[in-house]
């Protein structure tokens, strides 16, 4: 009889689970479902900028997600981290296939031996006061500005942390190093950058840097600075301009207390601005390591071949030497 009643019980337990477990389980998934919706329902009234009240008396005090915040990073990730990586890479490759295709700017008469004075020791100095710390901020705000978008997704996590506190460490000491460089450059510079009528015919020809059709052999004139070195300059001047003043922002809030749309638009402003500053820089690499025969030697010893100064910079070899200021390398 005891054994009757203990399958009874037992069968009763697994009728009464098979009944209502799938009641319970619905019931547990409707629940689910109404906290979900429920919870997409707010989130989509915060993006829409939905406020409330708060004891803080600071911008946006009474939003809780400020959209115009989320709009600049959907500048960000879809735009701006986008166009640095083409203007890095992009330039990049377009030069390696253009040298290829081209071939470089040689010098007809080759290297004479004999080297003309041409920049000072300190000119040479502020020119890599600006241009390594240029380089390094390039490199270190590819990987802030673009890295959560292209490289993140590839490497681990903890190497990630580490490459992003470096890059962050990097950025913000080579940025007064690069303002210094960036503002001896501007000041000191200006005067031989100043454009020039011949300075249109210079870029009709692209400098005499095509071998090939119509352009092939064309030795336009030009002074102590060429169009394209001007160009270049004054990119650098104005956009340097731009993203100094922006980095001083970010970089100490503190002492400058801007306000956040202020901080924001600063952002965007340093983006483009460095975005504008490495298509150049890639292109003034290229035209001076690679492209020049001879070219790189102006900035390493402040000298160039007489040959190179006669082909690329003729009315300025012409001028020292009718001034007398013509000066060679003992």
């Amino acid at each position: 009889m005891n054994n009757l009643f203990k399958r009874f019980s037992v069968i009763l337990a697994l009728v009464v689970a098979t009944v209502f477990a799938p009641v319970s389980m619905a019931h547990d998934d409707a629940t689910d479902h109404t906290h979900a919706a429920t919870e997409g329902q707010i989130w989509a009234q915060l993006k829409a900028g939905a406020t409330g009240e708060t004891t803080s008396h600071g911008q946006f005090h009474n939003q809780p997600i400020n959209t115009y915040d989320l709009r600049v990073l959907e500048l960000r990730s879809d735009l701006l981290a986008p166009a640095l990586m083409a203007a890095l890479f992009g330039m990049i490759i377009i030069f390696v296939v253009f040298i290829k295709i081209n071939g470089i700017s040689k010098l007809h008469g080759g290297f004479s031996g004999k080297m003309v004075y041409r920049w000072s020791k300190f000119d040479v100095s502020i020119h890599w006061l600006g241009a390594i710390p240029c380089l390094l901020l390039i490199l270190t705000g590819l990987t802030l500005l673009a890295g959560r978008f292209f490289f993140q997704p590839y490497i681990g996590e903890g190497f990630w942390a580490a490459l992003v506190y470096g890059a962050k460490q990097v950025h913000d000491i080579m940025a007064i190093p690069f303002m210094i460089g960036w503002a001896l450059m501007t000041l000191l510079w200006a005067k031989n950058q100043l454009p020039k009528m011949y300075d249109l015919k210079w870029m009709m020809v692209v400098g005499g840097y095509i071998n090939f059709g119509p352009f092939k052999g064309k030795h336009p004139d030009a002074g102590f600075a060429n169009a394209g070195e001007k160009l270049w300059f004054w990119a650098f001047a104005v956009f340097g301009l731009v993203i100094s003043a922006s980095g001083m922002l970010l970089l100490f809030p503190n002492l400058f207390e801007p306000s956040r749309t202020l901080s924001l638009i600063a952002l965007i402003l340093h983006s483009v601005s460095a975005i504008i500053i490495t298509a150049f820089s890639i292109v003034h690499i290229f035209m001076a390591t690679v492209m020049s025969e001879g070219g790189m030697e102006c900035m390493v010893s402040g000298y160039c071949d007489e040959n190179w100064a006669s082909q690329h910079h003729n009315l300025w070899f012409d001028e020292i030497k009718e001034n007398g200021t013509l000066k060679y390398k003992d």
